[in-house]
């Protein structure tokens, strides 16, 4: 017969986990200065902000900024470029990783998964203008492609500043740059497949595409839709940097997500309100988005970003 263990009271707790607690200090400071007290900032949406006289003292105005920000073509034109870059990294970019993870986990010698594992991750820790940049020595107009096709008379490709294939090439730009990063937590979950299973259906006849339909994805679904429901929340967020350096070569009508109608609208003509209707507008609809993901998780049996 077991006897129940005693609860602990929470200054008996708090003294046997100070350590721990104390290590987390830094991240929850971080946490709350950058993420939680500029929420406050979310009331300037509702006011005519006068940086000059601060929040407490500016106009209230209600909904008007809203009531503008949907009058305005410029941010229904932003919203379409959002969704349909979002709608394009999701079907091209967010496979990539899990492809890239498999092959991987598929070569044998440590040594070759190392230094490819090294390789595909370097992109990440580039900034976006050196990623940017290195685009453009490659596939801008002196680049080396468009001096070879020179060189062969055949004429030039105009990619870097073509506004219609805009979406192919900065989805082609973020795999570069991220999918070797991506990577990571599909490896760690491959890691954490039990693999007495591959032995014993080896063992049944089963060969490699069997193994991986039966035992690997399987494994690996849970993660893949914990990842989508992230994708799928992060969706209005398709980037800022990344977009903002190439909107003056293909033109606000292609380039204009977003983040880049509230800074260029907002921030950058001094109408702060208009900028906060419009991030505050995303982050709704963002929340929306992940709620919905989640829920979509639970209909498929996956615990998502929290069990039911």
């Amino acid at each position: 017969m077991t006897t129940a263990r005693p609860r602990l009271s929470w200054r008996v707790r708090l003294r046997r986990d100070r350590s721990l607690l104390l290590m987390t200090v830094p991240a929850v400071v971080l946490l709350l200065v950058f993420n939680y007290v500029p929420l406050f900032g979310l009331a300037t949406a509702f006011q005519e902000y006068d940086p000059l006289v601060g929040v407490w003292n500016s106009e209230w105005v209600g909904f008007d900024q809203f009531t503008r920000l949907f009058a305005d073509s410029l941010f229904w034109g932003a919203l379409n470029n959002t969704l349909y870059l979002s709608f394009v990294q999701l079907v091209l970019f967010f496979p990539i990783p899990i492809a890239l993870a498999l092959l991987l986990n598929s070569v044998i010698s440590q040594r070759i998964r190392n230094f490819v594992q090294s390789v595909v991750y370097l992109p990440h820790f580039f900034s976006w203008v050196l990623a940017i940049t290195v685009f453009q020595q490659m596939l801008g107009g002196a680049g080396v492609l468009n001096q070879f096709l020179r060189g062969n008379d055949i004429g030039t490709w105009d990619i870097m500043t073509n506004p219609h294939t805009f979406a192919l090439l900065v989805t082609s730009q973020a795999i570069w740059k991220e999918a070797g990063w991506g990577i990571i937590v599909f490896l760690a979950a491959l890691a954490a497949i039990n693999t007495d299973l591959y032995e014993a259906a080896a063992v049944d006849g089963a060969g490699r595409w069997r193994r991986l339909w039966h035992i690997t994805l399987p494994g690996l679904r849970g993660v893949i839709m914990l990842m989508l429901v992230l994708r799928l929340g992060n969706a209005l967020t398709v980037g800022f940097e990344q977009f903002l350096i190439q909107r003056d070569a293909v033109g606000h009508e292609a380039a204009d997500v977003l983040d880049t109608f509230s800074f260029y609208y907002g921030i950058a003509t001094g109408n702060y309100s208009y900028g906060a209707a419009a991030g505050l507008f995303k982050s709704v609809i963002s929340l929306l988005l992940i709620w919905g993901a989640n829920k979509l998780a639970h209909a498929f049996g996956e615990d998502g970003l929290y069990r039911r």
